[in-house]
């Protein structure tokens, strides 16, 4: 990597995302979140005035002629795996924050949410191989690694092939992993890592994390030509933006939906996030819209 210091303020991230996430989202959210892996069902119960409504089993109900709530049991060794784009396109940024200072500052405030609340988390630091892997353990001591390996700027760069690198991650993870969170910008997503990251979603409850810099979108309004580098070739070329403007946004929103398509097809949650608009209300938003939404789906309501 270029730079020899990461631009990162990871502290005042983690304090600021979780003061938020204890406004917004209600308590034990991490349960409802992980709700797929994180609850054995055990069998039903009568409803209590102390239950929430929202818990309320109506199927079941209505063939037992009473009104009955699921039990679960929890399971407290969560373990939550984090695999994250480290590659040259992640070292790029038109903002404050480059893509892989974004990324590792999200990460670092998710990381410390999951670790406060007792679980584990692990990660995987990947491009067109594992970069670096870090088994799932718990506590400050484990999330001080972590730190320190989302701030090194010898982890990141190289090309990122995710079609190659998926197949390998596959292997390596741990059957018993809760839930995985794949974190990359994806722009080198196309239908050749279709196969892999149905996959990924069939054995794991994962969700995509997308983070893009707003270049990655829009074409910027100038006047001069500018310089475009293949991250891949490190081919050059001149170009006026004013003419390349509307080829340019129109191959992105192609890509972006392609993606889109993808993560559908494949069952897998996403989050588009860019690295102009801090990502904590995003987030926090996104995961209680996703904890309310799989409760209703475990109580069969649709």
């Amino acid at each position: 990597m270029g730079k020899k210091e990461l631009n990162l303020d990871i502290a005042g991230s983690v304090s600021r995302f979780e003061a938020l996430v204890h406004k917004v989202l209600p308590k034990n959210i991490l349960y409802k979140i992980l709700y797929g892996k994180g609850f054995e069902f055990d069998g039903y119960r009568d409803f209590s005035p102390q239950d929430d409504a929202g818990n309320i089993d109506w199927k079941a109900s209505k063939r037992a002629g009473r009104t009955l709530v699921r039990k679960y049991i929890v399971e407290r060794d969560l373990k939550v795996l984090f695999l994250i784009d480290v590659g040259e396109n992640m070292i790029f940024g038109s903002t404050e924050k480059i893509k892989c200072e974004y990324s590792a500052e999200l990460v670092a405030s998710m990381s410390h949410l999951i670790l406060t609340a007792g679980d584990r988390v692990g990660f995987i630091l990947f491009s067109d191989q594992v970069i670096k892997m870090i088994l799932p353990g718990f506590g400050e001591r484990h999330f001080a690694i972590f730190r320190q390996e989302l701030s090194n700027p010898e982890n990141y760069g190289k090309n990122t092939d995710m079609n190659e690198v998926l197949g390998d991650l596959l292997e390596r993870i741990d059957k018993n992993t809760t839930m995985i969170f794949l974190v990359s910008d994806f722009l080198n997503l196309n239908n050749q890592n279709k196969e892999n990251l149905i996959l990924l979603s069939k054995l794991f409850e994962t969700i995509a994390l997308v983070v893009r810099d707003p270049l990655d979108i829009t074409f910027p309004n100038l006047n001069k030509e500018v310089v475009i580098e293949d991250p891949m070739s490190h081919e050059k070329l001149f170009v006026n933006p004013k003419v390349a403007k509307m080829v340019y946004e129109k191959n992105a929103l192609e890509q972006t939906k392609m993606m889109r398509s993808i993560f559908e097809d494949s069952g897998m949650d996403f989050l588009e996030l860019t690295t102009d608009s801090d990502f904590t209300l995003d987030v926090a938003e996104f995961l209680k819209e996703r904890a309310e939404r799989r409760r209703y789906k475990g109580n069969n309501v649709y």
